[in-house]
């Protein structure tokens, strides 16, 4: 299961992470974000040893989705050190996700 950051703790598990990072800006009453939760929980048990997957609550960290200019959810950030390297919103398959971030990172 994908971790959940905070503003907090961000710098620390995603900007300085020696892995590159999936972050999921998602909301509990996002329809969109509920049928990614599974897709993202899968892949980040079957790529932790290359990537860090993690997710971020928009209702709870407004300034983190504010910094990085999050306007619609689900909001996808592919950061790999400390740089963002690419974003994707809204849903994706398994497979379209799995790509996309095999090709950004």
């Amino acid at each position: 299961m994908a971790n959940f950051v905070t503003a907090e703790n961000f710098d620390a598990e995603v900007l300085k992470s020696e892995l590159p990072v999936v972050v999921d800006f998602y909301a509990e009453w996002c329809g969109p974000c509920q049928k990614l939760t599974p897709v993202f929980d899968e892949l980040s048990k079957e790529l932790a040893n290359k990537f860090k997957l993690v997710k971020v609550n928009i209702d709870e960290q407004r300034d983190l989705a504010i910094n990085y200019n999050v306007s619609s959810i689900p909001t996808i950030l592919f950061i790999k050190n400390g740089e963002v390297k690419g974003k994707e919103t809204g849903y994706m398959s398994k497979e379209d996700l799995k790509a996309k971030i095999n090709e950004l990172l």
